[in-house]
């Protein structure tokens, strides 16, 4: 097994830029319930590696939220059901062993204080969920507040009174404090703007380095937000493993390198990550798509690249995962590559996506056999869409690579 050398802060850090673009609006809202939260800590005293936790916490605490819809819900205070992507978010993480650590801090990041405070729960693990939960509440009013007036000094009384009122209830009596004390002075609301939240977390960043990780603990984190991607929509359930599996076993036809396989299957399960940033009805559309619909989807592969090319130790995986759409002739997007320019791996990932559509249910189809696959895959060959090469090596394992593509959803719904 192979291990990469990798920030994990980092990783997350880039990743996390991902769960912001589901809120299309919202953008940062993570790394600026992040910085609240940390304010908050810090004005408290917190220790090191509660203060690390606390902010791995943040940037993370609405990885249980895919769709869309469920994200315009959270401008509410409160709201029927808001523990539901806390609980999918906790089990998310709790599959990673480099995150479980986080889980129970983002499965009651909703939970109020009177409720939390005699749960069976690390003091410490209840604080953090709380100052999220209070974090979060922060930002939220902020940007309903700034809907029609974008000065945000005009509601901060309005949002700290909203805040104090809960103070007992919904948050700890010593976090009211904390947020009513380092939210008095004008600096702390400017510093909510997206230039300074970035360079806050920079210097989180900044304060950690590199480390081996191996392959499995790595992927565990990817398939994280596979999930999520893949959640969007039911018809794209386990594509994203499955694209993964599928790109690692082509890549064994190949004789390629233990590590390159690993590579190909982190590339396959990062590929559509830049999905996110696209409504839930534009995945599920029946029909065909507009000029204007199909201008939203090709964005998707350069958010990929976009998330993926600051952390460094992956630059060839973001790579292969953002050049899925490309082409052999260069018609594909959105960097228009060819042949001339496409790696053998970027190939691959680009077959593996397409085989493993087809293999799947979508709402203008039911899945394809894999003689059907294989036919339209030769028909793009012969369009020089996909490379020839790549799909002969399919054809020769045909009913082996169609099993390995449907074995990640068939896992699920094991």
């Amino acid at each position: 097994m192979s291990t990469f050398d990798i920030n994990l802060h980092e990783t997350l850090y880039s990743l996390s830029n991902a769960l912001d673009l589901v809120g299309i609006t919202h953008i940062r809202h993570g790394k600026r319930v992040a910085f609240i939260a940390a304010e908050c800590g810090k004005y408290l005293h917190w220790p090191g590696q509660c203060m690390d936790d606390l902010f791995e916490a943040a940037i993370l605490h609405d990885i249980g939220v895919a769709k869309t819809v469920v994200h315009s819900r959270l401008s509410q205070f409160e709201w029927e059901e808001e523990s539901e992507h806390c609980k999918i978010g906790a089990s998310l993480l709790q599959s990673s062993p480099l995150l479980e650590k986080i889980a129970p801090m983002v499965r009651h990041h909703h939970t109020h204080w009177s409720e939390l405070k005699d749960m069976a729960l690390p003091m410490e693990t209840k604080q953090i969920a709380n100052c999220i939960y209070l974090a979060d509440r922060v930002d939220m009013l902020s940007l309903s507040s700034q809907i029609d007036n974008p000065n945000l000094l005009l509601f901060k009384d309005e949002i700290r009174e909203k805040i104090q009122g809960k103070q007992g209830d919904f948050f700890c009596e010593e976090l009211v404090e904390a947020f009513l004390s380092i939210s008095r002075s004008e600096a702390f609301w400017f510093s909510l703007e997206n230039e300074h939240v970035d360079g806050y977390s920079n210097t989180w960043l900044s304060e950690t380095s590199v480390q081996k990780i191996d392959f499995q603990d790595l992927r565990s984190i990817m398939l994280i937000f596979s999930y999520v991607v893949d959640a969007k929509s039911p018809f794209t359930k386990a594509h994203s493993d499955g694209v993964a599996r599928l790109a690692k076993f082509i890549g064994s036809l190949w004789n390629l390198p233990q590590e390159r396989c690993e590579m190909l299957e982190l590339a396959g399960l990062l590929h559509d990550i830049g999905k996110l940033r696209l409504p839930d009805a534009l995945l599920e559309k029946p029909g065909k798509l507009t000029l204007e619909e199909r201008a939203q989807i090709k964005r998707h592969s350069f958010d990929t690249y976009n998330i993926l090319k600051n952390i460094k130790g992956m630059e060839k995986i973001s790579e292969w995962a953002a050049q899925h759409h490309e082409r052999m002739d260069g018609s594909g997007y959105p960097y228009h590559l060819d042949q001339s320019t496409l790696s053998l791996e970027a190939r691959i990932v680009a077959v593996a996506d397409v085989f493993q559509a087809l293999a799947q249910k979508r709402p203008y189809r039911d899945p394809l056999s894999p003689d059907e696959i294989m036919k339209i895959l030769k028909e793009q060959v012969d369009d020089e869409k996909l490379d020839r090469e790549v799909v002969h090596s399919v054809d020769c394992q045909l009913q082996a690579c169609w099993e390995v593509a449907i074995s990640a959803q068939q896992a699920r719904v094991e």
